[in-house]
């Protein structure tokens, strides 16, 4: 029988106090909570468990029910997840498998329905959802919203298929995510005005005030390569009940090292006060997404983490439905067997396809560390023989896109900000189509690398000379079958091995997997050429032309 109970100091988050008590459940419900006394400090904290309001699960290149493993010993009982990673790979094959694995945890995953699967018509993707697949999507009891809504292009110009997905979440009172960096002032009201309410992508305190204004809830997003914590903690205390945090994209090692918790902590470090982060952390998404957890309230769930303190909040114990599921940073969820499902028809590349002539100089991705954001920039590559070629004394590198779906050519470009000084580095993992991305300051490891992720069918590798590295990744070419921890170490030791080429990127491999995203201004590069996205269409390599 899942019954018990449990004496700790009992966090009150609504109330804003805390005092010692003892909990008991039943049947996984919480049936009597009796307060025995003020606080005791040196006595652990119990309070409701952390939720992560907006990440792809496939982003930590594990099957949600490994995430679920890594994310428990963290506190976290329940993640918003949206599967338009896989869903751009595999259709709605890729979400039912998202969903089948999910529904064998007892954790927790709230999952959308892709609104913009491909994310724009200037890339190819494995699959195509329209409104009526998102209809079918959203009647199914795991989905509970519509996940972010990238093309706000078309939402401000009154794209009738793209309101039209809207309105399909709309007629069910479900929620509407949002997705729209850099947008502010009328167009940030028009686009709420649409039905959106929520933003992950605010990089400033005036953009998140200004979606904030327009009656949005604001994430605060702290992943593995976009970290935006710093510029908007000051909005903690003033909003309270407008804001949730999210990781957004978050690989292997970084989930193994901390999750919400560590964003807790830190806000409470800086001053906040710890009930308003509470708030933050763990019920304004039960609120907003109507999630069916616990509040640490007679009837609820017992969904919960016990913590050390209200300081460092470091996990003891974490409790979902009133099973254990973790405890002493251990997690207590079984391992389990991973279903293979893929599409990939890449070809192998050849040294000739690597060969690039234009005249003057060409513009040039350039990289901002810590942002998925790029800037367009220009800049004069090498000439040998007529070719333009890699510099990595100017950090003028190679990059390449190779459509995973069927034979073709790369498409080429010039990027500025990885550092590499020799090698290469290739991913399977590219948001949002996930065709094969590359960077390289020499076009054989270049060519290496690639070759490497064509013959396992996706993956991430490097390769310098006769050095290669290489993690599979056989579902999907997104997640590997394997442990999460022993992803977590390959992982961090080819981020490792990135850096010790050159790069000063704090995470080279998630920096890589975003320089495809083509609704990230400025430039991007797709399988179907240069994207500028402040023109949201293609421009020439050639600077001019």
């Amino acid at each position: 029988m899942n019954s018990g109970s449990i004496e700790a100091n009992i966090v009150d988050i609504e109330g804003t106090r805390t005092y010692y008590g003892r909990l008991k459940w039943r049947d996984g419900i919480i049936s009597a909570l009796t307060e025995r006394g003020p606080e005791e400090p040196g006595r652990p904290y119990l309070l409701p468990g952390f939720i992560d309001a907006h990440v792809h699960i496939e982003s930590s290149l594990l099957v949600p029910s490994e995430f679920a493993r890594l994310a428990v010993r963290h506190g976290t009982v329940a993640a918003i997840s949206d599967p338009h990673e896989i869903a751009n790979v595999l259709g709605l094959d890729g979400v039912r498998f998202m969903l089948d694995d999910a529904a064998r945890t007892p954790f927790h995953i709230l999952f959308g329905a892709p609104s913009c699967v491909p994310a724009t018509p200037f890339e190819s993707a494995g699959a195509s959802l329209d409104a009526a697949a998102i209809g079918t999507l959203l009647d199914h009891p795991q989905i509970g919203y519509l996940s972010e809504v990238m093309n706000f292009p078309g939402v401000l110009r009154g794209d009738p298929e793209m309101l039209a997905r809207i309105d399909e979440a709309q007629r069910r009172g479900l929620p509407v995510d949002g997705h729209a960096p850099g947008v502010l002032g009328l167009d940030a009201r028009r686009y709420a005005a649409a039905g959106i309410s929520t933003d992950h992508e605010c990089t400033n305190l005036r953009e998140a005030q200004d979606k904030l204004a327009a009656g949005m809830h604001v994430l605060i997003r702290e992943g593995s390569a976009a970290r935006n914590f710093e510029a908007l903690h000051p909005l903690l205390d003033a909003y309270p009940h407008r804001l949730m945090f999210c990781s957004d994209d978050k690989h292997p090692d970084d989930l193994a090292a901390g999750h919400i918790d560590r964003l807790v902590a830190r806000a409470v470090a800086l001053g906040h006060d710890r009930y308003k982060v509470l708030q933050v952390a763990c019920i304004n998404p039960i609120r907003h997404y109507k999630l069916p957890l616990g509040q640490l309230r007679l009837g609820d769930r017992f969904d919960a983490v016990v913590v050390a303190d209200l300081t460092e909040f470091h996990p003891l114990q974490t409790w979902i439905d009133g099973q254990k599921v973790a405890e002493a940073g251990e997690s207590l969820l079984p391992r389990l067997d991973v279903r293979h499902q893929n599409r990939f028809a890449a070809r192998p590349i050849e040294r000739h396809m690597l060969n690039i002539r234009a005249d003057g100089p060409v513009r040039v991705i350039e990289v901002i560390d810590g942002e998925l954001l790029t800037r367009a920039g220009e800049g004069t590559p090498l000439r040998i023989a007529g070719h333009l070629q890699p510099d990595p004394r100017q950090d003028l590198l190679l990059m390449l896109v190779l459509n995973r779906y069927q034979g073709a050519a790369p498409s080429l470009a010039f990027i500025r900000g990885f550092g590499l000084k020799r090698g290469a580095i290739a991913s399977s993992v590219a948001h949002d189509s996930h065709n094969i991305v590359a960077v390289g300051a020499d076009l054989d490891d270049l060519l290496s690398a690639v070759n490497t992720l064509v013959a396992s069918q996706g993956g991430i590798a490097l390769v310098a000379g006769e050095e290669c590295a290489h993690l599979p990744l056989p579902v999907a070419g997104l997640m590997s079958d394997a442990d999460g921890d022993q992803v977590a170490r390959q992982y961090a030791s080819l981020d490792r091995a990135a850096r010790a080429l050159g790069s000063p990127l704090r995470a080279p491999f998630m920096t890589l997997s975003f320089m495809a995203l083509l609704v990230i201004p400025e430039l991007k590069l797709s399988d179907r050429g240069l994207f500028d996205a402040r023109q949201f269409g293609f421009v020439p390599l050639a600077v001019g032309g």
